[in-house]
């Protein structure tokens, strides 16, 4: 089974990213693209990111997850720490989170370094979710091997069952990570591949930003 796909091709030519117009921060500048990404309407959940851990087993693996919350300290997620991800960040706390929003011809690159969010924050989030997504937390296993679709079934019957009435508590093993972030590269889709791309790094806590070839 094969395929061609050269001729899959498009010409980027909504927007630019000049020196002129890059603020000292970047997260200035990911809060702009991101509300103007939201108001264009067209990339679906704008929240959503790629993550990339290293694994136990040494490959790196990425996966869609989706941000909760960002400020100048960083970009917040939640998950099960006992999943496939949570045990690469415990081993390896260096990751890549990355943001392709097509609608905008945009893409955002983060590399940093992750830690846990404190158990308040984690909690108070924990309960602003839908009820079913409390229950659905402590109904799977993440990342566990399991016989059948059933299993997850029968393990939510029985939470449903167990805190009927009651409010669903925050399980220990399930929480926020924070990517605080050492490097943030902007891309900006140009006509003819000559791709806008801005660099920030952060070096002696100031960011300092440069171009890059496309």
């Amino acid at each position: 089974m094969s395929k061609n796909l050269q001729d899959y091709r498009q010409s980027y030519e909504k927007s630019e990213l000049l020196e002129s117009s890059i603020p000292d921060n970047p997260f200035t500048l990911f809060e702009q693209w991101f509300n103007e990404t939201e108001a264009e309407g067209g990339s679906g959940e704008v929240n959503a990111m790629t993550i990339a851990t290293v694994g136990l087993d040494g490959f790196p693996k990425s996966r869609v997850v989706l941000l909760k919350s960002y400020s100048k300290d960083g970009f917040i997620f939640y998950t099960n720490f006992n999943s496939e991800k949570g045990k690469s960040i415990a081993s390896n706390p260096r990751v890549c989170l990355s943001f392709f929003w097509p609608s905008t011809e945009r893409q955002v690159i983060v590399k940093g370094m992750v830690e846990k969010v404190d158990e308040e924050t984690a909690t108070e989030y924990y309960h602003s979710r839908p009820r079913g997504s409390q229950l659905g937390a402590w109904a799977s296993p993440q990342s566990s091997e399991i016989a059948s679709r059933e299993v997850l079934e029968e393990n939510l019957a029985e939470v449903e069952q167990k805190y009927e009435g009651k409010e669903v508590p925050k399980p220990q093993h399930w929480g926020g990570y924070i990517v605080k972030p050492l490097n943030i590269e902007f891309w900006q889709g140009r006509k003819n591949r000559l791709h806008d791309r801005i660099t920030f790094n952060l070096e002696d806590a100031k960011w300092n930003s440069k171009r890059l070839a496309p």
